[in-house]
């Protein structure tokens, strides 16, 4: 598996993940379930090359892209993180899962990932708690309820 840096991305891939982002599955689970435009998009990767605590990469297995991982609020303890996979793909998140894992424990070196999902997102869920994710909380974000989830390494 390859993670592709978004800040190294050309502007058909950048189109891609924007799409995927915009694209109704997707959306439907994100704190902003806006539509991000273009210009927007790229603005937001453009500002990731100046942050030291953002990393957004597109996933490629083999010749497929797969999905996107990042990872927001990066310290030197831990990290919160984000995942979703392309929305015309089946089967993927374990794969996702994988590299957000080996990502954030050996490249970042963080001692705790962070994941915040809303209760009805069952898919997720069961992911995160797949791969040793525990429920440390709840909080509510425009009137739904979200899990926070963690795994220590």
């Amino acid at each position: 598996m390859q993670l592709l840096d978004f800040t190294t991305l050309d502007k058909e891939m950048l189109t891609t993940v924007l799409a995927w982002r915009n694209h109704s599955d997707i959306r439907h689970w994100m704190l902003s379930d806006d539509e991000i435009s273009m210009q927007n998009h790229l603005q937001f990767v453009e500002s990731l090359k100046n942050r030291a605590d953002k990393r957004y990469f597109l996933v490629q297995r083999e010749d497929a892209y797969i999905g996107v991982i990042d990872f927001t609020d990066i310290t030197q303890n831990s990290a919160e993180i984000g995942i979703y996979s392309n929305p015309y793909m089946r089967g993927v998140g374990e794969a996702l899962m994988h590299a957000l894992i080996e990502y954030g424990f050996s490249t970042l070196g963080v001692k705790m990932l962070v994941a915040t999902v809303f209760t009805d997102n069952e898919r997720a869920k069961h992911l995160y708690e797949k791969f040793d994710f525990t429920e440390t909380n709840r909080t509510f974000y425009k009137g739904r309820e979200m899990i926070i989830m963690e795994r220590s390494k």
